[in-house]
């Protein structure tokens, strides 16, 4: 026994070699994988970045900038790559904007990360090297972050036209932003200063005119017109509306049977019985003052019939079928009515009111308008026109962004220079701290450092300048003390950023920055990929 246990100690020597070479390929495929994602939206960066047209399978083609529906349209198919695409979908849930910079941001982490694996440094060293810088960096935005009141609508405006500016319609953002601002501040409930929900921001899109002709309602817009099918009125005014989910159709049998009928007589009972269901159903509408009809969709039986709608235009009741079931809350919401489920349950006080509901023909469609509605809720709505469907998706794409930047700066009320100016600042105060830290920490937080140049020098080198002497340039200006130096890419030199109205939400550059530090760190951690069936 003795021997046995005398050799144990020589044969653990020679086991303790393992074969590290695997899960360092594995790795580096990653990252690699990783990388080539981030640098397909690099190019998109900022207001000269290039867009992309998106063709599928299908053929539909899509034109944009915006880096979450790039990556969302790519198909990835490398494990480690789509997380960056699904890193690019958290940006766009926790701030909206700032989608191509989280992605570029991880890509040059993982650049640095591969040399700092190379010489030897240890995964978990730098995993939790990375953790730190970022929770420094966000220190760091936050002491150069300067308030913001929400009364104050010109800073909304600016950031709003910043986020615009590097979209596909920047030339439009005199008028979208502060069409976003407007709609932002319009849904914020003084109750709940600090929430808003875009969903009662309802956009609405009609091809024909240009984008200028995007307007904001107050009120509901409907994309369907009336229905002229008995010729009923297409214009009400002091109009009483009600949300009906019920059909104003004869009743069908429960289950597919067939009723046989013998004889003319028979046959007129039906029909008549047909007819007085449909006009008692008419006369209680009637009853109760209301003139405009909002018709929900139905998939059971016809929600409404040739015949009804011919009673329906004598009660001179105006008729808006096929409402969409999930525009309903919408609807109920802004009208400050109910819906009504069954006719037995048609009652005045369910209704909403308004000054007028009118069909308007725009382009070659028509559209009915709702305004003047009394006790109207906190909803809004936005009409996007343009000349083609690319403009207009990319419009709303656009808007949509707009918008979340509004409402980061509603949630979290601190602004912050754009131009890559918070990036170099942070670079440079990292690589100062990096001197303070000891051993292989200080190696880490300085390539974190080195890392972040990654965005003034994609905006320079976007905007066909010359990215080194820029990014060496702007560094100088950082060291002399001028913490809002950036580079003005319309004047392709380096001015003050705050006052040339370049700023944005400070919430989305904490949020690039902690989301792109998670994600890498999470890359780093993983040694094997297993496949399992």
């Amino acid at each position: 026994m003795a021997a046995v246990t005398a050799a144990q100690p020589r044969s653990s020597k020679t086991e303790s070699y393992v074969d590290n070479k695997r899960k360092e390929d594995i790795r580096q495929a990653n990252i690699k994988a990783a990388r080539a994602v981030a640098d397909a939206v690099r190019t998109s960066l900022g207001p000269k970045g290039m867009d992309k047209m998106i063709s599928t399978a299908n053929g539909e083609v899509i034109i944009t900038n915006d880096g979450a529906t790039i990556l969302n349209k790519m198909e990835v198919l490398q494990p480690a790559a789509k997380m960056l695409v699904d890193l690019s979908k958290s940006q766009d849930s926790a701030a909206g904007d700032g989608t191509t910079t989280v992605v570029v941001i991880a890509g040059a982490l993982l650049k640095q990360c591969l040399l700092l694996l190379t010489n030897g440094i240890h995964p978990t060293v730098i995993s939790d090297s990375l953790h730190k810088a970022s929770t420094k960096a966000v220190d760091v935005l936050t002491a150069m972050a300067v308030p913001l009141e929400i009364s104050d609508r010109e800073s909304l405006i600016k950031s709003a036209s910043t986020s615009l500016n590097s979209k596909v319609v920047s030339q439009y953002s005199t008028l979208l932003a502060p069409l976003a601002v407007d709609s932002v501040l319009s849904v914020v409930d003084p109750a709940k200063p600090d929430m808003v929900d875009l969903r009662d921001i309802k956009i609405v899109k009609k091809l024909g005119g240009t984008v200028d002709d995007t307007e904001l309602v107050k009120g509901l817009v409907f994309d369907k017109k009336a229905s002229h099918a008995a010729g009923g009125p297409t214009r009400m005014e002091n109009a009483k509306i009600a949300v009906i989910q019920f059909q104003i159709s004869p009743p069908k049998t429960d289950i597919e049977q067939s009723i046989v009928v013998s004889d003319y007589t028979q046959m007129d009972r039906i029909l008549k019985e047909e007819r007085n269901y449909i006009l008692g159903m008419i006369k209680k509408i009637k009853a109760t003052g209301c003139n405009v009809l909002l018709i929900q969709k139905s998939i059971l039986r016809d929600a409404v019939t040739d015949l009804s709608l011919h009673y329906l235009a004598k009660a001179k009741i105006m008729v808006i079928k096929d409402v969409e079931r999930e525009d309903i809350e919408f609807i109920t919401k802004t009208l400050n009515c109910l819906p009504i489920a069954n006719i037995e349950h048609f009652r005045a006080e369910k209704l909403g009111h308004a000054d007028l509901v009118e069909e308007v023909s725009l382009g070659d469609g028509k559209i009915v308008k709702v305004t003047g509605i009394k006790d109207m809720g906190r909803t809004t709505t936005v009409l996007i026109r343009g000349s083609n469907q690319l403009v207009i998706d990319e419009a709303e794409r656009s808007l949509h962004d707009a918008l979340c930047v509004v409402r980061c700066l509603v949630s979290k009320r601190f602004l912050i220079a754009g131009g890559g100016a918070p990036e170099i600042e942070l670079s440079r105060q990292l690589g100062a701290w990096s001197k303070v830290l000891h051993g292989m920490e200080g190696y880490c937080v300085r390539s974190f450092a080195e890392a972040l140049e990654v965005i003034p020098y994609t905006l320079a080198e976007n905007a066909g300048l010359n990215p080194i002497a820029i990014v060496t340039e702007l560094r100088n200006r950082h060291a002399q003390g001028e913490i809002n130096a950036g580079i003005n890419v319309r004047k392709g030199q380096i001015t003050n950023i705050l006052e040339e109205n370049v700023v944005q939400p400070l919430l989305v550059s904490t949020s690039a920055i902690t989301l792109a530090t998670e994600c890498v760190r999470m890359i780093l951690k993983i040694d094997d990929i297993v496949n399992v069936r």
